[in-house]
Formats: C-alpha cells, sequence, structure tokens
C-alpha cells in the first residue's frame, strides 16, 4: 500500500512488527558480502531443504550482517518467547540438529555465541522473550561488550530488502516528522545541535555544512552520498548499503528536504554489486509506497534518487573530482573556491556526504539533535563505525563512541592479535591516514588526536599490524597506492608521490642514504602543503609516521641491510636466516647434510656459530618462529639437525681437522690488543671471531670457567658440561687468553683495561635476580632463581626441604623447578597468568609437567609466610582472574579478593633478571634506568670511544643466541674500526651445494628427538634430549623447502 499519512504508516508498522516478532520460529541467516564468503548461500540452501523435508513451520529470512566478520557465517534463531540466539560459524553439518531443535522447542547448545533479550533500534524497541541465561547476552560478549550501535541499530536484525521490517522498527517516521512537524532550518538546527561531523575523514561540522547549501537559491539543487569507499581493508559502507539500504535512504531525503534538494545521487563502487543490487531494490520499493519520488507522505515534496557506480578511483574520494565522475568525466579535482554548495554537479549547488554521516540524521530528527551529544566528546559526539581488519583475532564492523581509545578497540573489542605475536601499530586513515605505535593506544579516536599523532579519521578503516609486518613496507605499499591513484593534474602529487616512492623502494632494497631519509620528510612536508586536494595533502602521512615512530625500521634497513620482519626480500635469502640472531646460513648445512656431506655441514655451522653443540641444545630456535615449512605442517627443527652434524663430528672424531683449518686461517697478527669483560656466549663469540681477525684476544672472567650463563645457569640434564667446554677450549686453541676469578673493578680496574688495551668490550650478563617487593622477601627460605642454579652447578647439595614454590614463569623459573624437583622436593611453580601465557620453552615447561612439577596459574604472591624462627613456612596468594587483553597480547591478571595459604619450606623467585655493575657507572660510562649500558644500536660504542658493550649489557635478559648475534656483529665493526678495512668476510667461505627446490614438501611429519625415559631421570641430572638418529636428521633436513633459492628471468631479447 501507498503510504500517504501518518495513520498508514502506523498501520504498516504494526501489520510489520510482526515480522520482528512472528507467532512462529524464524532462522535469518547472514547474508552480507562477509556471510557469503563464507559460505551463508549454500547454508541458506540447506536450511531451505532440510524445513522443506521436514514439513516444518519454520520463517527462513535473509538478513544483513552483524558485523563479527570473524565468526561468519552468522545465524539468528527466534523461538516465540524465548531470547533471539546469535549463532556463529555455522556449518551444513549444525544445519539438521539446529532445525531439530527448533523443531523441538529447545536451541541447540552447540555455536551459541550469545542472546538478545531485548533491542533498542533507537526508532523503536522490541523485546523478544527471556530465558536461555545459560548464554551470554549479547554486550557481555567481549566484541559487543564496548560498542553502542547507532548507525549499525539494524544490521543484522532486519531484512534489508524488506520495507516492512525497516517501518516496523520504527523506519520513516523520523522522515514523516521532518516533513511534517520541521520546518528546513528546524531540521538543521537539529543537524547543528547535534555536533554530528562528516563521517568521510574531513570531519567538517555536518550542520554548518547544510546551512551553507540552504541559503544558496538555485532553480535546481543536488545531494550526492560518497560510497566510493576506496581505502583498502575498509568495508564500513558496503556493509551499511547491504544490511540497512533504508536507512541511507531516509537519512537522504531529509537531508534534501532540508537544504531544498530535489535530485539526489549515490555514486558506489561497481566492485559492491550486493549493495548495488540492494540498493535498487530499496529504492524501488521506497517509490512504490510514497517514500520516495513525488509528493512524499502527502508533503509536496519530491525527491528521488538514482545510483552512479563508479570504476573505484580513489581520487573520487575528493569532492570535485567525484562530481565530474558523475558528469562522465574524469574524475579529477579542481581548485575550490568555488565550493560544491556554490557550484557541484552539472553547475547547481551541490552537498556531498559520507554513507555514514546520512545514516545518522534519522535518528537525530527522531531523538533530537541533543540526544546524540550525549555520547561521544565534546567536540566529536556521536559513534563511528570501524572496519577492524589485519592481523587482529575479532575482525569485523565495530561501532563505538568516539573518544574511545585505539586500546579499546584493538586489545578489548578486537582481542589482539589472537596469536603468540605482539600488536606493533594500527593504521587509521588507510592511505591517508598514518601508523600508530602500541605505545600510543591510549589515544582516545577523535579527530583532534588522531591528527596530533599525525594520522586521520579516514572513513574508518582500521588495520592491526604485529611484529610480522615491516613498517617500511607498509609505507611503501600506502605509498604505492597513492601514487598510483593520483590523477596526475598537480606536480607536488604527480611527481613527489613518484620520488617518495622511489626512494621507500630503495629503502626496502638497503640502498637508501640518511640523505634520503631526510629526502623523504621533506618530500611529504611540500606535498602535504601544495596539493592540489586530500589525496595528495594526506599521501605522505604513512611516510611521515612511519618515520615518526619507526626510525629504526628504515635505519636497520639503510645501516644494517636488514628487514627484521622478513618482508623485504632483497635484503635476505630464507625467512630463517633473516630470523636467526647469528645469522646461520640454514639452509646451506640442512642441504649439505642431506647432501651426506657432514663434515662441511659442521664447518658451515661452526663459521656462523662456535658453540654449535650447544646452542643446538637451548635455543630457543628464532628460525623455527618463521619457517615456511609451518604453513603446511610445522617448522623444520632446523636447531636439532646442527645439534645432531655437531654431536656426530665431535663422536666420529672429525672435528680437529676442521678446526686446525679455522686455526691455519687466521689472519696475520695486528698487534691489536682486545679486552673482553665477561666469559658468556656474548664474550665467547665476540672473542672467537675477533681472535681469527688477527687481534690479541683476552677475557676476563670473574668465575672459575668461561660459559656465563650457559655454565652457572643451565642445568646438566640440558646441557652437559662436556659439550660446553669442548667448544670452549677450541676457542681457547684459536689463542684466546683467559683470565679467570678475575672481577673488573675489584681485582683489576676499568682505568687498567682502558689504558692497556686497544678496545674494551663489556660483555657481562644479566646474572641478578629481581625479588618481589612482598611482606616476608627477607626470610630465611627465600633465594634466587639465579644463585640457586648457580649453586647446583658449582657442586653444591641445596637445603631446599620437601617442598618448595617457584615464583615466575621464565626458563630460569622453570630450570629452578626442575633443578628442586631432582633433590627430592615436591615442587609448584606459581605464576599470576595462564599456560599459555608462560614466556619459558614451551618443550621445558612440557617437559617438567611430565616429571611431576605442579603448576599453579592465575596466583599471584601476596606475602611469604614465617615460622617463629623467621624461616619460610607458606606463601599466601592471590587468586586472578583474566582481565581484557593488554599491550603484551596476553589477559591482564586482575585480583579477586580471594587468597589461599600453602606450605612451603623455600621459595625460589624467578621473575626476572638485571644487569648489575656498579663498577661501570663509577668508570663513568652511561647507564640506563633498568641498569642496561647505553650504546649505539648499530655500532655498539659506548660514550667511552674505546668501550663497547654487547649481548644482555645492552638488552638486558635475553636468549643465548641473540647475545651471540650481537657480538658477532659487534666484533665486525670493531674490526673495521681498528684496521679501517672490511675484513671480516674473510672468515666465511663458499660451499658446494645443489640449488634443487623440491617439487612437492619431502620429510614427512616432523621429527621430534629422542628423550631419556621418566623413570631414568630421577634424581640425577643425566641429558634428557638425546637428539636425533641419523635416519631422523636426515629425514628432518629433508622438509626444508629451500626458500633460499631465487628464480631470475632474463627477459633480454637476443
Amino acid at each position: 500500500m501507498r503510504i500517504s499519512d501518518f495513520a498508514k504508516l502506523t498501520e504498516l508498522k504494526e501489520i510489520a512488527a510482526k515480522k520482528i516478532l512472528p507467532d512462529k520460529p524464524y532462522v535469518a541467516i547472514g547474508m552480507g558480502t562477509c556471510g557469503i564468503g563464507r559460505g551463508a548461500e549454500v547454508l541458506f540452501d540447506s536450511f531451505e531443504r532440510t524445513i522443506k523435508e521436514r514439513n516444518l513451520d519454520i520463517i527462513l529470512k535473509k538478513t544483513g550482517c552483524f558485523g563479527f566478520c570473524a565468526e561468519e557465517p552468522l545465524i539468528n534463531i527466534y523461538i516465540p518467547g524465548k531470547p533471539l540466539i546469535i549463532m556463529h560459524r555455522v556449518s551444513e553439518n549444525d544445519v539438521v540438529p539446529i532445525v531439530i531443535g527448533i523443531e523441538k522447542g529447545i536451541m541447540p547448545y552447540r555455536n551459541i555465541i550469545c542472546r538478545i533479550e531485548e533491542w533498542d533500534f533507537i526508532t523503536g524497541k522490541f523485546k523478544f522473550g527471556e530465558g536461555l541465561t545459560e548464554y551470554p547476552l549479547w554486550n557481555e560478549v567481549p566484541f559487543f561488550k564496548w560498542q553502542k550501535k547507532i548507525v549499525l541499530r539494524n544490521c543484522g536484525l532486519i531484512v534489508p530488502d524488506d520495507i516492512e521490517e525497516y517501518v516496523a522498527v520504527g523506519g520513516f517516521f523520523p522522515l514523516y516528522k521532518a516533513l511534517h512537524d520541521l520546518t528546513p532550518v528546524g531540521i538543521i538546527d537539529e543537524v547543528k545541535s547535534s555536533k554530528l561531523r562528516g563521517r568521510g575523514g574531513a570531519g567538517f561540522p555536518t550542520g554548518v555544512k547544510w546551512e551553507l547549501m540552504a541559503k544558496v537559491e538555485a532553480d535546481q539543487k543536488y545531494i550526492i552520498c560518497n560510497a566510493d569507499e576506496g581505502d583498502p581493508g575498509a568495508f564500513m559502507n558496503r556493509n551499511e548499503i547491504e544490511s540497512d539500504p533504508f536507512m541511507l535512504i531516509e537519512g537522504m531525503t531529509i537531508g534534501a528536504y532540508a537544504m531544498g534538494a530535489s535530485k539526489g545521487v549515490v555514486y558506489i563502487r561497481a566492485e559492491y554489486p550486493l549493495a548495488v543490487q540492494r540498493l535498487k531494490g530499496a529504492i524501488k520499493q521506497a517509490k512504490e509506497r510514497g517514500l520516495l519520488g513525488d509528493d512524499i507522505l502527502n508533503s509536496g515534496f519530491h525527491f528521488d534518487i538514482d545510483i552512479v557506480e563508479g570504476a573505484g578511483a580513489f581520487v573520487c574520494g575528493e569532492e570535485t573530482a567525484l562530481i565530474h565522475s558523475i558528469e562522465g568525466r574524469s574524475g579529477r579535482p579542481t581548485p575550490r573556491p568555488p565550493y560544491p554548495a556554490q557550484k557541484g554537479l552539472y553547475g547547481k549547488p551541490t552537498n556531498i556526504n559520507n554513507v555514514e554521516t546520512w545514516c545518522n540524521i534519522p535518528v537525530i530528527i527522531s531523538k533530537g539533535g541533543e540526544w546524540l551529544t550525549g555520547t561521544g566528546t565534546e567536540k566529536s559526539s556521536g559513534t563511528k563505525v570501524f572496519s577492524l581488519v589485519g592481523k587482529v583475532k575479532n575482525t569485523g564492523l565495530v561501532e563505538l563512541p568516539l573518544g574511545s581509545t585505539l586500546e579499546t578497540i584493538v586489545f578489548k573489542i578486537g582481542e589482539g592479535t589472537g596469536t603468540h605475536k605482539r600488536v606493533k601499530a594500527v593504521q587509521s586513515g588507510g592511505p591517508s591516514g598514518g601508523c600508530i605505535p602500541v605505545e600510543y593506544l591510549s589515544t582516545p579516536v577523535d579527530y583532534e588526536s588522531l591528527n596530533a599523532l599525525g594520522t586521520i579519521m579516514g572513513s574508518g578503516g582500521m588495520v592491526v599490524m604485529d611484529e610480522d609486518n615491516c613498517m617500511v613496507d607498509v609505507a611503501r605499499y600506502f605509498t604505492e597506492f597513492s601514487n598510483g591513484e593520483s590523477c596526475g593534474k598537480c606536480t607536488p602529487c604527480r611527481e613527489g608521490l613518484a620520488q617518495t616512492l622511489h626512494i621507500l623502494n630503495r629503502v626496502t632494497e638497503g640502498k637508501a642514504t640518511s640523505e634520503d631519509l631526510d629526502t623523504l620528510v621533506k618530500l611529504g612536508q611540500v606535498i602535504k602543503s601544495t596539493a592540489l586536494c586530500g589525496l595528495g595533502q594526506t599521501a605522505p602521512n604513512p611516510v611521515l609516521t612511519t618515520l615518526r615512530y619507526f626510525r629504526d625500521e628504515y635505519d636497520h634497513h639503510m645501516i644494517e641491510k636488514k628487514c627484521e620482519p622478513g618482508i623485504c626480500h632483497s635484503l635476505f635469502t630464507a625467512l630463517c636466516v633473516n630470523s636467526c640472531p647469528l645469522h646461520m646460513n640454514i639452509p646451506r648445512y640442512l642441504t649439505l647434510l642431506k647432501e651426506d656431506k657432514l663434515e662441511d655441514a659442521f664447518e658451515s655451522t661452526l663459521r656462523d656459530n662456535p658453540l654449535p653443540s650447544t646452542i643446538g641444545r637451548i635455543c630457543h630456535f628464532h628460525c623455527q618462529m618463521k619457517c615456511l615449512r609451518e604453513t603446511i605442517d610445522a617448522p623444520v627443527s632446523q636447531g636439532d639437525i646442527h645439534r645432531y652434524i655437531s654431536d656426530t663430528v665431535y663422536k666420529e672424531g672429525k672435528s680437529q681437522r676442521i678446526y686446525n683449518r679455522l686455526i691455519k686461517e687466521k689472519l696475520p697478527p695486528t698487534y691489536k690488543k682486545i679486552a673482553i669483560i665477561g666469559g658468556g656466549p656474548a664474550g665467547l663469540t665476540a672473542a672467537f671471531y675477533l681472535v681469527r681477525l688477527g687481534h690479541d684476544v683476552t677475557v676476563f672472567e670473574s668465575e672459575s670457567a668461561a660459559g656465563g650463563i650457559l655454565r652457572w645457569g643451565i642445568p646438566k640434564y640440558r646441557l652437559p658440561l662436556e659439550t660446553l667446554d669442548h667448544e670452549i677450549q677450541f676457542i681457547k686453541d684459536l689463542g684466546v687468553h683467559f683470565v679467570f676469578n678475575t672481577v673488573v673493578g675489584k681485582d683489576i680496574s676499568m682505568e687498567e683495561l682502558e689504558r692497556d688495551y686497544n678496545k674494551v668490550i663489556i660483555a657481562i650478563g644479566a646474572h641478578k635476580d629481581i625479588m618481589l617487593n612482598i611482606e616476608g622477601n627477607h626470610l630465611e627460605g627465600v633465594i634466587s632463581g639465579m644463585d640457586f642454579l648457580k649453586d647446583v652447578s658449582k657442586g653444591e647439595i641445596p637445603n631446599i626441604g620437601k617442598n618448595v614454590v617457584v615464583i615466575g614463569a621464565g626458563n630460569v623459573a622453570i630450570d629452578a623447578a626442575r633443578t628442586a624437583h631432582r633433590f627430592g622436593a615436591e615442587v609448584t611453580v606459581v605464576y599470576r597468568r595462564l599456560k599459555s601465557d608462560m614466556p619459558a620453552n614451551k618443550d621445558e615447561i612440557k617437559e617438567a609437567e611430565i616429571e611431576g612439577v605442579n603448576y599453579l596459574f592465575l596466583s599471584n604472591p601476596k606475602e611469604i609466610l614465617a615460622d617463629v624462627n623467621d624461616k619460610v613456612r607458606g606463601i599466601e596468594l592471590t587468586k586472578m582472574n583474566c582481565g581484557d587483553i593488554d599491550l603484551s597480547n596476553r589477559r591482564k591478571p586482575v585480583p579477586t579478593g580471594e587468597s589461599f595459604i600453602i606450605g612451603c619450606d623455600t621459595v625460589i623467585m624467578a621473575i626476572g633478571e638485571e644487569v648489575e655493575a656498579p663498577f661501570l657507572k663509577e668508570f663513568g660510562l652511561r647507564t640506563l634506568s633498568d641498569g642496561n649500558v647505553y650504546a649505539d644500536h648499530f655500532t655498539f660504542e659506548t660514550n667511552h670511544p674505546k668501550i663497547y658493550a654487547i649481548g644482555d649489557a645492552i638488552t638486558g635478559p635475553a636468549t643465548a643466541a641473540e647475545a651471540m648475534g650481537i657480538a658477532k656483529k659487534a666484533a665486525e665493526i670493531i674490526d673495521y674500526k681498528l684496521m679501517n678495512k672490511r675484513r671480516f668476510h674473510k672468515l666465511f667461505r663458499g660451499f658446494d651445494y645443489s640449488d634443487d627446490v623440491p617439487l612437492k614438501p619431502e620429510g614427512g611429519n616432523r621429527h621430534y628427538s629422542i628423550k631419556r625415559p621418566l623413570e631414568e631421570r630421577i634424581g640425577n641430572f643425566k641429558e634428557i634430549n638425546l637428539g636425533y638418529s641419523r635416519e631422523q636428521a636426515y629425514a628432518e633436513a629433508s622438509r626444508c623447502l629451500r626458500c633460499d633459492v631465487r628464480v631470475s628471468v632474463n627477459n633480454e631479447e637476443e
């Protein structure tokens, strides 16, 4: 029926309300593009077929998207009298059980994400029902909890193709109010009082913009909806139109009446076929009902809407370019003034607003402008819809009040990355926006705050990036996009972006200089201030923000020729090599072993790593974290293989021949003297390379033997001393001098070292335990993890009693726990977070559990309890709950207020370590607030020209491989400083091995090393990991995909 007055509109609403709350069950399938992409159409057909086969009276509907794209397909189930149920990740296999459940009047237990008892459509409220309290309410689910749905109020809950359902929830009543109860000036006053700002990105006050248009007198005026959503990763407008097209039509119609326009145009991307289809259908229905076209609602107001499908040119987001495109001309901007409100489409006054802006209008008219100001900030009222995408667990559309923090969006709604990798940055505003580092995520999301960070709100794209994203490549990608989308009309944009891209490409290839980076900044500033339109004026933002917040990544590309995340392929051979702190040529030794060249494989590992057997046992294996084989089944066990290689060579007595070769290759004496303070992994590595370069190297070690953490901190069941001693002996055989039992600052002064040596390297470890500041930490029986492990390594038998509590979750904590267990104690590891959050090596955590170590998670030490003799008798722990995701990408432990006590004889503190070296500060070396030595990131020079610092001394506690990797780089730099020539490459040689890439994955599933049986571990320190057999090692080496082999095509004409 055609609606001509309020009575008929009300009558239709009452009739249509039965579609929202029918007297029979219904199933509504989320049929937005995202849902269809995840199988919603197949799901719909399956429901339709099943309902028909069972001859059931169940309504089947197609609805829009409820926003939780990560959980598609989503379906709504309604049984009269009960809450609306939202189910997620529904598959064809779920259809029959769901239908049977509905038939019986019960809800299927699987896949239910939440329930909705009542819903505020803002223009109307509906109560679905009560009960089913075993399922959370929709606003108790983290993804929805922080949202406030204004623009998305209907999306996913009504049928977008049915105008009656839109009317049922109060649709078109705001239009009636505008046409019959308000004047055009009154409408504009409401919009102005709402403080609504344009949602297209610029944030210009909507009411002011409308007022300017309304004041212009003309025989013809136009309004335009910009639905040309061009940002990579943005899909807000697409979903809004797909899920609720009548909302847009109503908003535009009200705006047209307010501004005196009779023609409207929706400029939409042709790549949005579903949105176009539904919008066309909605326009047709609105015309048939008298809600669009001539004499709308019997008001005498005429307004019609046309659809223009754009080709997707990003520059058409600029108003004048968009207008030219609608007119059939090339989408290029023109200078303003005149503004579109003066001279726009076909030379007539024109107003352009974004989809989301128009969609706010019906709500403002319905509730009043002041109502919207109750949400958001003083300067930015209302909500904003964002498409949350990228490296985030919960992707989808989120709508929340302006002024909410980025942290809320990324961690509370998005729940972090959903992996063990941490969030690095967020890109807001698409190619026109900037990259915001994680430390700024407490920033409120409003126009002014984002601008202050160097980015923009944009239309709402929000891309989350983790540590695998290279920020230089991100800047290059967005610049490449903007350069390609530039219309070429103005020189700053056309030439400036091309030059910017050229320089960024040089950076990603490791060819740039510091002058190039200065040029990038200058270029960006010039382009921003002189480009003709918004595309050019904002295009430098990704470059300027990454230079501002991630300059170190540019420096790494430029100085070290390294892309840490492993994205810029010109700078590395294979991801495993790039991620290895020592840059071992992993594919090489894997292939050499596979080709039965065992000695060459050993020599390859030895030249890259002076402690191959040692590190093969205790490394965290950074290489495995990047191995592409994981995309097929599991990463290659590179560390187990180089352990096998070295162990086998040692057992077969073949190492000496290779040792002799390296000794013979030593470069001639330079007569340069180098002192190294600390004989741990960093000091040993620096000594290994520097002595081979011909320098006179002396290591000063405070203990009675070299090895540092390897000897005194890692239990023998993980690293037998014979292995470590064998490899240290070779370093001695190379000519390195060791001075033991010598404490620098006590037995010998820094002044002496500085005087007698050409260079001094500080390679001390972070061995001092950080003690927990709680009551009772002074009691007898409270010991540090590092001290405990060190005493045991020295042969002392600890008096720890029968019950031991270890506080901590890192490697020291697990090593201490397993060691204490070997002395017969009942051991409990206490950790305030979850098991999955433990930073220790996962294999060690598992092995500790197998051996009988107990874990107590979500428990935080409150007080250590004393007996009458001031000895430990127990520990009081606070129960914790999991809160929201924090910046570490783990759930924040939140105290519950409850506590409990467990008895114990000893408490071992192992919550972290720090550097302790007061003699350095006394000597005048600059140290940081955490106690680490200040040193240049790339040269490792301290504030003293002769003194360098490496390893834990500059990083704090790190893995042995990381400390060795720094030492390796430092050795090259120090040699260059001493000799003024590049000589480090002379320590390496080439090997003959094939470059054949396997045509299909070989080697089968991952092979796991042999472990000593549990019964053989009790009460002793025998090595547990017995390594690979020959067959396992060769098979595992065959699993390598040879990512290091690159194919180049020569297209030169003959």
